[in-house]
């Protein structure tokens, strides 16, 4: 039996599972409450799709774009469905909403993934009655392009919901990481919320300009981290490994972190030198069009990663 996807909510990032789903072979049926955003789902997941094509990451968009179908309801979305992957807007009543009417009519074994940037799901799943297969599926954005999930139970979350969604994901070509219990941010946005928060005091107290420091993770730290993570990074920095590193670099790292004795709110005194820098650059109404230049180069590294795997195997 091939196990059905619904997708509840089709935003970026709903479009984007979509993708994920269906080009792994499995029926998907996405639905939005706003009848204009569902409307246009799939022209602009097929735009999406071409573009993979053309970076050789796909083989057949029609056959993908075939396999996602737009639907009215809720309940249609769920008919069937062995697993749905939320995605509505981050607003804890938002979500709570939208959980209380996927509990009155969700199937007897089906599986729900948030896609839940920070809030979790104990947050907006209490007191249902299927909660035990309720969770964070956390992706990056966008998820067809950026694999990593983040698997967060609720205290209430059955293990065997955690586990048949760490194999689903496996089974679309997803890396889940299991995130042993809940915390706000969870692991991917406490790391980038400390990193985002030392960038924007940067800007404002005038040590760099904001596409300076841009600079520096796109052409430094970030051509590491796409393809090694932090410890391993240091790990290979140092000729013993990672403890002669925190042996030759700890003080330097403490001193640091002890200099930053100033917290806040990201208030407008914290970003407007960030926003009035960026929007200078690249005027509002010009975003999208950036976004989806962003997606394509992110295909590409796609797939230098993917022919490098190729060539290791």
């Amino acid at each position: 039996m091939t196990d059905t996807i619904a997708i509840v909510g089709a935003g970026l990032v709903g479009r984007a599972w979509a993708i994920v789903f269906a080009r792994s072979g499995l029926p998907v049926r996405l639905f939005d409450l706003d009848a204009d955003i569902s409307g246009q789902a799939r022209d602009l997941i097929a735009a999406s799709l071409d573009d993979l094509a053309s970076f050789e990451l796909i083989d057949d968009p029609a056959g993908i774009l075939n396999r996602i179908s737009a639907v009215d309801t809720l309940a249609d979305a769920l008919d069937g469905a062995t697993y749905v992957q939320e995605s509505v807007f981050e607003r804890v009543e938002t979500k709570q909403q939208i959980y209380r009417e996927i509990d009155a009519v969700i199937g007897a074994e089906t599986i729900v993934g948030s896609s839940s940037s920070g809030i979790p799901a104990s947050a907006f799943t209490g007191g249902l009655s299927a909660n035990a297969r309720y969770l964070i599926a956390h992706p990056v954005n966008p998820p067809h392009l950026a694999r990593v999930v983040e698997l967060v139970p609720a205290p209430w979350t059955a293990p065997e919901s955690v586990d048949a969604a760490w194999s689903l994901m496996e089974r679309v070509d997803q890396v889940p990481v299991r995130v042993n219990g809940e915390i706000d941010g969870f692991i991917l946005n406490r790391l980038q919320g400390v990193l985002l928060d030392e960038a924007f005091r940067l800007v404002r107290d005038g040590y760099v300009s904001a596409t300076d420091l841009d600079k520096t993770i796109a052409h430094g730290l970030g051509l590491r981290w796409s393809f090694i993570g932090p410890f391993e990074t240091i790990d290979l920095n140092a000729p013993d490994g990672i403890a002669d590193y925190v042996e030759r670099l700890g003080p330097l790292y403490s001193g640091i972190v002890n200099s930053r004795s100033v917290r806040g709110a990201w208030d407008d005194d914290l970003v407007t030198p960030a926003v009035t820098e960026r929007r200078a650059h690249l005027p509002q109404e010009k975003i999208l069009q950036r976004q989806m230049w962003r997606d394509r180069q992110m295909m590409a590294l796609a797939a230098h990663h993917k022919k490098l795997s190729d060539t290791s195997n």
